[in-house]
């Protein structure tokens, strides 16, 4: 599995329902509201034979009031 962290930028006034939608579609292991130029994190974990452009645009950059987003792979935990 991928681990990625996806931070998503909101429409303002519109964090609550992006954030809805994401937990409705039930993908993000953890879930974050943050402080900051963006509005949320999350953390995903994709599966190797998935691609992860092609994973995050049909999961979440669909998703209505998302203006911006970042993301971040992951290669090793220590």
């Amino acid at each position: 599995m991928h681990c990625v962290f996806i931070q998503l930028r909101c429409k303002p006034g519109h964090a609550y329902e992006v954030a809805d939608a994401i937990y409705a579609r039930e993908f993000a292991s953890e879930l974050y509201s943050t402080s900051g130029e963006y509005d949320l994190l999350l953390k995903v974990y994709i599966p190797e034979e998935e691609d992860i452009g092609h994973y995050i645009n049909q999961k979440v950059l669909d998703i209505p009031s998302i203006d911006r987003s970042l993301t971040t792979l992951t290669f090793r935990a220590f």
